[in-house]
């Protein structure tokens, strides 16, 4: 597997401290964030999921801890939008470049509006796809945010 991806290039010329962190993929796993926070021995609050979302029939990207769900009139909200819904596999394939299992919210083919989840920020470090399946990148949430120039928002469902 190779450890350079679009979003590790990314990292590395933003300069934020990151590190990168193989495990083994399970493409059958119910829960594919769940299954990378158990595989890499992080809880399910530290490892987060990037989803691909429309808001308003335009794309956006929302960074989310792995055992929490998007609430969509939230993730409207916090955009200034009426309503949000998830995209389908293949939409989210096509706009981010990415493989479903392996979409990194950095280095992205296009940039598109991105939300994290406020709750993110109380972490000291997080870990985000890395652009493969079976790679995540370990960082500040801070740093996301800056590099991201995402909104910090409560997106999940309570």
């Amino acid at each position: 597997m190779s450890k350079t991806t679009r979003a590790t290039q990314v990292l590395s010329q933003t300069k934020v401290a990151f590190s990168v962190v193989t495990y083994d993929y399970d493409p059958g796993a119910d829960r594919i964030g769940l299954q990378a926070a158990e595989a890499i021995g992080e809880p399910p609050h530290r490892v987060l999921k990037t989803l691909m979302a429309e808001l308003d029939g335009k794309p956006v990207c929302v960074v989310v801890p792995s055992d929490k769900e998007v609430s969509m009139k939230k993730l409207a909200a916090a955009f200034g939008g009426k309503s949000a819904q998830m995209m389908k596999p293949a939409e989210a394939e096509r706009v981010t470049g990415y493989h479903v299992g392996g979409i990194s919210p950095f280095g992205q083919k296009k940039k598109v509006p991105t939300a994290i989840e406020q709750q993110a920020l109380t972490e000291d470090h997080v870990y985000i796809n890395g652009g493969q399946r079976g790679l995540q990148v370990r960082l500040s949430p801070r740093d996301a945010v800056s590099v991201l120039g995402a909104i910090v928002a409560p997106i999940v469902a309570e």
